[in-house]
């Protein structure tokens, strides 16, 4: 397991989304109240970016096709999408938000 620093815990916003690229991989970035939660950017149903959809609690809503994912696990809530996203364990450390990357 590979931890990655994606940001400091101060740089996103309550109900707040933002984008980070990490070894070529888009990946979105939530914070809900004081959790975090990374999915893969990308929809699985089209070209949409989740970090630019519509958060919701804990669902993400496209911006593409209006699909939704639970950004806890990347399972989908709501159609188009019949495909859920990759979702990265989270770790918060000295103020750092980290995902885990497997190898």
């Amino acid at each position: 397991m590979t931890l990655i620093e994606l940001c400091s815990e101060s740089d996103l916003d309550h109900n707040e989304a933002r984008r980070f690229t990490v070894n070529g991989t888009d990946i979105a970035l939530f914070r809900v109240e004081d959790n975090y939660f990374a999915l893969d950017d990308l929809c699985s149903h089209g070209p949409g970016s989740l970090s630019e959809g519509f958060l919701d609690g804990f669902n993400i809503e496209c911006d593409f096709h209006n699909g939704a994912f639970d950004i806890r696990t990347g399972e989908v809530t709501e159609p188009p999408c019949v495909d859920p996203v990759r979702s990265y364990p989270v770790t918060k450390k000295d103020g750092k938000v980290f995902i885990e990357l497997d190898g």
